[in-house]
């Protein structure tokens, strides 16, 4: 169900930074098992980065993390990059301006602000692995998918476009999620 928070000032700061975003409930993500078992089989991140698995909670404490919270922006992010390393660079720049809303968020007095980024964690050229020893633990953040967040399901269900793409060439639609309360 979308929720609207006409006049909030959270919506001020998306709409600062031209972020596309809608509304939810932690009721409204979709948490699946079968997400974190496609990091597990199917990531080549899996176990390289302290802000992925096997370094995050279990996928039932995520699923109840989750569902504390009211007010979830879903942030919308379409581009076409086709090369992969460019890609990177521009993950690594958003998250690093969703992180900055994160805290913005919190200062302006919403103390439990928390976001999912839309892509792995690309802060330092080498990641020590590890949460423990994570060198900017402050800015590292998990992704959606990370969380289990079928980010397919929950974006579908919000209206937006999502695919599997078949080659770099292709627009993708990549998503964040900035919980508040």
């Amino acid at each position: 169900m979308l929720m609207s928070t006409k006049g909030n000032e959270i919506d001020n700061m998306l709409k600062d930074q031209g972020y596309d975003f809608k509304w939810i409930s932690g009721h409204d993500v979709v948490v699946s098992q079968w997400v974190r078992m496609k990091c597990m089989y199917g990531c080549p991140e899996y176990g390289t980065k302290g802000a992925c698995p096997p370094y995050v909670p279990s996928i039932s404490d995520c699923r109840e993390f989750i569902s504390e919270y009211t007010k979830i922006a879903i942030i919308h992010f379409p581009k076409n990059i086709d090369d992969p390393d460019k890609r990177r660079e521009w993950t690594r720049q958003v998250n690093a301006d969703l992180v900055k809303l994160e805290r913005n968020v919190f200062v302006a007095g919403y103390h439990k602000a928390f976001m999912l980024t839309m892509g792995s964690c690309y802060i330092c050229k080498e990641c020590t692995r590890t949460r423990m020893d994570c060198v900017d633990k402050k800015a590292s953040r998990p992704t959606p998918e990370a969380f289990g967040v079928d980010v397919f399901a929950t974006a579908r269900k919000c209206g937006y476009p999502i695919d599997v793409l078949e080659d770099f060439g292709q627009t993708q639609d990549r998503y964040a999620f900035l919980l508040v309360e």
